[in-house]
């Protein structure tokens, strides 16, 4: 009968460098043999079952690759940084380097450098992401399997593969699965200073969660607290020695996550792009505003755009997790998490400082809990996807506090240990049965899932409970695998949902539509919006990413480019497009103002290259999101004037009387500005001085000679 319980603890890092079993010549085929088998000491099935993991994260990440779409907003970011080192480097949207997105570069960096290496397309975006997603399961099997052995470690890896918003996420474009593995990279190199006591893997960590702050900003920074704990209480040094190395470890932080902010800031900024997201144009705005405290506390006048915020995850509270919208994502192994972690703490309690087994417990559980709280209360704008962060916190938990509550279980130190395992094992079945009940008659898929819950949840608990008492370790052995299917039962159905089912690029999530603004992650759309059923044929969609595809370079072969972003018409900033500075149509369709929801037609763009006459941008647009498809479709520099929702204050009327008669730019597209004055300056200024393009309602052509 295969044990739960983990190997004996390793040999320390610090002493000999030798390991248990048979000796081997460490030769290239050695190690290719281990790559596949796995340790000496470790059970034979446990590398395989690895490997089966990994094969079904990358099946569920890649499957039918060719119908992602990704983010437009970074596609266009990316593409733009394929045609020049400048936008490259300052992850501006455009290739004339206008305006930068609203998040540090570093995962533009890692799509952009793939971008180039194999030419821009769907799998060579997606190439990143995926690697990012496999990377993130290996690297957490290895870090549970290090402490609490291979059933946990293979646990925590089918949890964290089958957690429902992760396998949406990782199929898009957006930065977070990239922020994920390099926060998993941290806690590796944490957890090895904290056994061995030494500065360096400190160090490490410290760039690493650098690194993840140039992917997504101060997100990055939520697992810090846990962090700095689980060092100064658990490393295996002294105190003033642990001190010291954390302050070195901080400074190398603080050097990594700031660089690229303090090089932008420091260029003159008539030498670089617009800040988007700022209201200063200043990076450090966008770090403690828009992308920091304005996310958790919403209304700030340091965020500017984005107000209160919008929350496509439902209202900010301790039951956020749980709601129609979120539950489905990522709660489904909360209950046993929570209750592991717990009794996993109370287990450990007596157990020496330097721990390795509680380090990780508090690493784990720090995570998980510093995540859920900042996430359930954030009052700005909130993503379901956002999340995913969450996931490797819960799944290593669900692993490695479920191997701990079952050795309780078997060894029965208490009579009390008998009940936690399987009141665990019932709570989260229970949970999984309600959640899928939620959205009974969206499929069979979801009904088998729920009966699968329903019936082997009841059948582990009562497993449990009788082979504890008859001493039949096989019914228990029996029992505990029917637990994990039925805990996974309901995560697996939307996951697979994810995989086989078109997503939002913007707002992407996992199973059946349940209403609210989260989005409709099994790619369902209203005919006629959005690439729906009723979408014109070869129209190009918009921000959410849906129709507009990344297999190939950007061409005018589409019917039109949409500026709108997702059926709803919401924005991340939490606006709505409709609601901004203004809307006019061209080519018959609707386009954006400073801020205006838009398309623009194909026959439009074939007009602007026609009439170009050597302007360094093709268009100036209100929205990150009409730019964007623009230059998708057009594979051209477009300028978007407002930011992600048209309030950046970005373009001054200053600047656009500059770039006319200087002959960068001629075209821009304006409408019936109701937001600002410095948008409704520009269109009126545009209005009384440009020449109307009769046959694109909204477009206007100016040249030098208007610029009085």
């Amino acid at each position: 009968m295969t044990t739960f319980a983990p190997p004996p603890a390793p040999v320390r890092e610090d002493g000999p460098r030798h390991r248990a079993g048979p000796p081997s010549d460490g030769g290239p085929a050695s190690r290719a043999r281990r790559l596949f088998t796995g340790a000496p000491e470790d059970p034979r099935w446990a590398r395989p079952a690895l490997w089966a993991i990994l094969v079904l994260a990358t099946a569920l990440y890649a499957w039918n690759l060719s119908s992602i779409t990704g983010n437009t907003f970074y596609d266009a970011a990316v593409y733009s940084g394929t045609k020049s080192w400048k936008a490259f480097f300052f992850g501006a949207l455009d290739a004339g380097s206008f305006i930068t997105v609203d998040k540090p570069p570093f995962a533009l960096w890692v799509m952009g450098l793939s971008a180039r290496a194999f030419g821009y397309g769907t799998w060579q975006l997606m190439l990143p992401m995926i690697a990012a997603g496999t990377g993130s399961v290996a690297l957490l099997y290895r870090l549970i399997k290090r402490d609490f052995g291979a059933v946990a470690g293979t646990v925590s890896a089918l949890a964290l593969t089958l957690t429902p918003i992760t396998v949406a996420i990782t199929r898009d474009t957006n930065p977070d699965p990239i922020l994920v593995f390099l926060m998993l990279l941290a806690a590796a190199t944490l957890l090895k200073a904290v056994r061995t006591g030494r500065l360096m893997p400190l160090v490490w960590s410290g760039v690493a969660v650098g690194f993840a702050f140039n992917t997504k900003m101060m997100q990055a920074y939520v697992v810090l607290p846990a962090f700095f704990l689980v060092y100064l209480w658990a490393a295996n040094a002294s105190l003033g020695k642990r001190i010291r190395n954390l302050a070195v470890g901080t400074v190398a932080l603080l050097v990594s996550s700031a660089w690229w902010m303090v090089v932008v800031d420091l260029i003159p900024a008539s030498a670089r792009p617009y800040i988007g997201g700022s209201t200063d144009n200043t990076v450090w705005d966008l770090v403690v505003g828009y992308n920091g405290f304005g996310r958790i506390f919403g209304a700030s006048s340091s965020v500017g755009s984005q107000g209160n915020g919008a929350s496509f995850g439902g209202e900010a509270g301790l039951y956020r997790m749980f709601n129609d919208i979120m539950g489905g994502q990522i709660s489904w192994l909360i209950p046993f998490a929570a209750i592991a972690l717990a009794a996993g703490l109370i287990l450990r309690g007596r157990a020496p400082r330097t721990d390795a087994k509680r380090a990780a417990l508090m690493l784990w559980g720090g995570w998980f809990v510093l995540h859920y709280l900042t996430f359930a209360l954030a009052e700005g704008t909130f993503h379901p996807y956002y999340v995913t962060a969450m996931a490797p916190g819960v799944a290593a938990l669900a692993g490695a506090g479920g191997v701990l509550l079952h050795q309780a279980f078997r060894e029965g130190a208490a009579a009390r240990w008998g009940w936690v395992l399987p009141v665990a094992v019932a709570a989260s079945s229970v949970w999984a049965v309600v959640l899928l009940q939620r959205v009974s008659g969206s499929g069979t898929l979801y009904t088998v899932a729920e009966n699968v819950a329903g019936v082997a949840g009841a059948a582990a608990v009562i497993g449990l409970l009788v082979g504890r008492f008859t001493k039949r370790q096989r019914l228990t052995g029996l029992a505990t695998l029917a637990a994990v299917v039925a805990l996974l039962a309901g995560p697996a159905a939307y996951s697979v949902s994810a995989a086989v089912t078109a997503t939002n690029g913007t707002n992407p999530t996992a199973g059946p539509n349940t209403g609210g603004m989260g989005g409709m992650g099994d790619g369902r759309r209203p005919a006629g919006v959005n690439g729906g059923p009723g979408m014109n044929s070869g129209e190009m969609t918009n921000g959410s990413g849906n129709g507009q595809s990344m297999g190939g370079p950007p061409s005018t072969d589409s019917g039109s480019t949409s500026g709108s972003s997702g059926a709803s018409g919401t924005t991340e900033s939490g606006s709505t497009e409709s609601g901004s500075a203004g809307s006019g149509t061209a080519g018959g369709r609707t386009s954006g103002g400073m801020g205006g929801s838009g398309e623009v037609s194909s026959a439009m763009i074939t007009y602007l290259k026609k009439n170009r006459d050597g302007a360094s941008w093709l268009l100036a647009v209100a929205t990150d999101q009409t730019a964007a498809s623009v230059i998708l479709g057009s594979g051209e520099p477009v300028i978007s004037m407002g930011g992600w929702s048209g309030t950046d204050n970005a373009m001054t009327l200053a600047e656009l009387k500059s770039l006319v008669k200087s002959g960068k730019l001629h075209y821009i597209v304006v409408g019936d500005s109701r937001q600002g004055s410095t948008g409704s300056g520009i269109s009126t200024w545009v209005k009384a001085n440009g020449t109307a393009e009769s046959d694109y309602s909204g477009l206007y052509r100016l040249d030098a000679s208007d610029v009085s």
